[in-house]
């Protein structure tokens, strides 16, 4: 497969201005600058345009896909989820097969960058709530994928594995991972009939937070998915806390089964990226990872598997 070319300012400038300026010569166009996400890498070149847009621009035509249909899947779900999600101003190709999109800018920080507040929680809560009520059968249509529950057996067995790993390294203790037994995760594997869109990239530079607290919008939902809501919920446990995600969570209506899946899966990803992360084999920095496990690993009130109870599976 062809290499995809890598974007300079001189590129973006040139495209932007067609955009934005009618290609009008002499026409100077918005400063633009390289975006930091995260540094965990990506699947798309993305650039800050002036105050008041972001450039993104796929690096493969498996993404270029996933971005072509992003601007009509956050039309339907744009009534739902009770935060704002950014709008689209133009897209095309700015190269051979390659897509590009130009949205609005959703102004705020990001969760790496602000504390979620308690009011914040209950803006999450609702985004899982109205994820629930998005029409399946529409985002099907709109060629969202239907992607089955991970196994939580297998991702336990290799959170085992990359914990001695970073036992050796005096990163992490292994006993912590002795919570999660093999029958545990029988108990916690997902339930028939509870796919739901689920946005699966909902790392914390992807959720928008202002200084207050509030959560006041989600980007990035090329990675959505017709799926397991535990993974939604794992995903803010390495954003913003397991805490916090469990209590938002719940807040939308999920009982303690869901919660407790989203928990681990999370806890376990935190120690297989880590690990990878230390080998040289994950882009996602150190420090980041770091902090992830941090956060997955925080105490909740409900934490053994065998304190559930039947009557708990709600959702």
């Amino acid at each position: 497969m062809t290499q995809a070319p890598t974007p300079t300012a001189d590129t973006v400038r040139t495209l932007v201005r067609s955009l934005l300026t009618d290609g009008k010569t002499g026409t100077p166009g918005p400063d633009v600058r390289p975006a930091d996400v995260g540094g965990a890498g990506g699947e798309h070149f993305t650039w800050w345009i002036g105050s008041r847009h972001v450039l993104r621009l796929a690096h493969d035509r498996e993404t270029s896909a996933r971005l072509r249909r992003e601007p009509r899947l956050r039309d339907l779900v744009r009534p739902h989820i009770g935060v704002a999600v950014p709008v689209g101003v133009a897209h095309g190709e700015w190269a051979d097969g390659l897509a590009y999109a130009l949205d609005t800018r959703v102004p705020g920080g990001s969760a790496e960058e602000h504390d979620v507040s308690a009011v914040g929680e209950a803006d999450l809560a609702a985004l899982l709530t109205g994820l629930r009520e998005v029409p399946v059968r529409q985002a099907e249509t709109l060629g969202v994928p239907r992607v089955g529950p991970r196994s939580l057996e297998a991702l336990r067995r290799a959170a085992e594995g990359a914990a001695e790993r970073l036992a050796a390294a005096d990163e992490f203790d292994p006993a912590r991972l002795h919570q999660l037994t093999p029958s545990a995760t029988t108990q916690l594997a997902a339930q028939a009939g509870t796919a739901v869109l689920v946005h699966h990239d909902l790392r914390g530079e992807h959720l928008v937070v202002s200084a207050d607290g509030r959560v006041r919008g989600i980007l990035d939902w090329t990675h959505a998915v017709v799926g397991d809501p535990a993974e939604d919920i794992a995903g803010l446990a390495l954003a913003v806390g397991s805490p916090a995600a469990v209590r938002a969570a719940t807040l939308a209506g999920y009982a303690a089964r869901p919660c407790l899946r989203g928990l681990w899966l999370a806890r376990c990803d935190t120690v297989v990226r880590l690990a990878e992360s230390l080998a040289g084999r994950d882009a996602g920095p150190l420090p980041l990872r770091r902090a992830q496990l941090r956060r997955a690993w925080e105490a909740i009130l409900l934490e053994r598997v065998t304190e559930l109870r039947e009557e708990d599976e709600q959702g």
